[in-house]
C-alpha cells in the first residue's frame, strides 16, 4: 500500500519561454532534469510549496508563483515507505538569470547537480530524462496560448519509469 504524498513545483518561463530546470539525481530514477520543487511541509498549500522550493533552489525571492497549470503522479520511496507522489506544477514569469546566493548546500542536500535554461527546442531535441516525462510538450505551449483554464492532467507514471519523451510518440 502507498501513502500519499504531495508535492509541488513551478514552470519558470523566461520572456522567450525558455523553462529553469534543475538536474537532480537520485537513486530511484537517475539523473533526470526537473523544475524546481519538492514535498509539501504540513500545512502548506501546493503555491506557497512551490514558492518556497523555488526560492530555497534558486535564490530568487522575487518569483510570483502564478496559477496552477498542471498535475502529475508518481510512485516513489521515502525512507523505505512506498509512496504515491501528487504533484501540483505552478507557471511562473521571470527574467533569464543565474541563481542567486550560495546554494551549494541546499542543492548538495536535494541531489541538484547543475541547472540551466532550456529553450523549448532544447527540451524537445535533448535526450535527457525529464520529470514528468510529458515537460518537453509543455514550454511551448505555454509561451503561445498561456495557462490552460482547466489544469492538464498529466496523468500517473509508475516507479521505475523512466523515458525520454518522444515528440512523435509522446
Amino acid at each position: 500500500m502507498r501513502i500519499p504524498g504531495q508535492a509541488a513545483r513551478v514552470a519558470v518561463l523566461d520572456p522567450s519561454g525558455a523553462i529553469f530546470l534543475l538536474r537532480y539525481d537520485n537513486e530511484e530514477v537517475g539523473a533526470h532534469g526537473a523544475m524546481p520543487g519538492g514535498g509539501t511541509d504540513p500545512g502548506e498549500t501546493p503555491p506557497r510549496a512551490a514558492e518556497r522550493e523555488s526560492r530555497e533552489e534558486t535564490g530568487w525571492t522575487d518569483t510570483e508563483v502564478g496559477p496552477l497549470f498542471c498535475l502529475w503522479e508518481h510512485d516513489v520511496t521515502r525512507a523505505g515507505v512506498p509512496v504515491r507522489q501528487h504533484e501540483h506544477i505552478h507557471l511562473a514569469h521571470a527574467p533569464r538569470r543565474d541563481r542567486v546566493g550560495d546554494l551549494t548546500a541546499s542543492h548538495m542536500a536535494d541531489r541538484i547537480l547543475r541547472w540551466r535554461w532550456w529553450t523549448p527546442d532544447d527540451v524537445i531535441g535533448d535526450t535527457e530524462p525529464l520529470w514528468p516525462p510529458q515537460l518537453p510538450g509543455l514550454p511551448a505551449g505555454l509561451r503561445r496560448d498561456g495557462p490552460p483554464a482547466v489544469p492538464i492532467d498529466l496523468g500517473h507514471v509508475p516507479k521505475g519509469t523512466v523515458r525520454v519523451w518522444n515528440p512523435v510518440t509522446g
